[in-house]
């Protein structure tokens, strides 16, 4: 019996936590890793520092121009990711997040994307590739969010790769 191997296409996004609110003091950083092949957003948050502590967590999407501005909640089970830790001025959040299941969008962002999971889930990676979504914290001391990322997708080592080969062809025709 043989076992054949299954890979996965990923996408990975990084970015740094930022103040949103005036006064506001926390920092951290935030990844997220999309498999398109298992249709699931693995989240990964760590935050120190801020003015209050936790009271909401989401995702929010789609603003109007690239790593600016504000948008109305997308990925949130019940107004709030699913586990995100409550009451804590640091901390850190791991958790994958099944993007086949309508109940982890808001209502408001599942009919603007066609009323399916699958239209929910393709806007919002569209978006987060885009600049044009990006990860809330909100606090009790700053209720409409304290710190913010938007995220850039990290290419992968094959579009490196890709890359230094075609730069490599170029500079040996332009030798020829």
């Amino acid at each position: 019996m043989s076992a054949t191997a299954v890979s996965a296409h990923s996408t990975t996004f990084t970015g740094t936590f930022a103040a949103e609110a005036l006064g506001a003091t926390g920092s951290g950083t935030l990844s997220l890793e999309y498999d398109d092949d298992g249709h699931t957003l693995l989240i990964n948050a760590t935050w120190a520092g801020l003015s209050g502590t936790t009271s909401n967590a989401h995702i929010h999407c789609c603003t109007a121009a690239p790593n600016t501005g504000t948008a109305g909640v997308a990925l949130a089970q019940g107004g709030i990711l699913p586990d995100f830790p409550l009451g804590v001025s640091s901390g850190s959040y791991m958790k994958v997040i099944d993007l086949t299941q309508t109940n982890q969008y808001s209502a408001t962002f599942l009919a603007n994307s066609g009323g399916t999971a699958a239209g929910a889930e393709a806007r919002l990676i569209s978006n987060l590739t885009s600049g044009n979504a990006y990860f809330n914290i909100h606090t009790t001391t700053f209720g409409a969010g304290e710190i913010r990322s938007f995220v850039t997708a990290v290419p992968e080592p094959e579009s490196y790769a890709l890359m230094l080969a075609g730069l490599g062809l170029l500079a040996l025709r332009r030798r020829s």
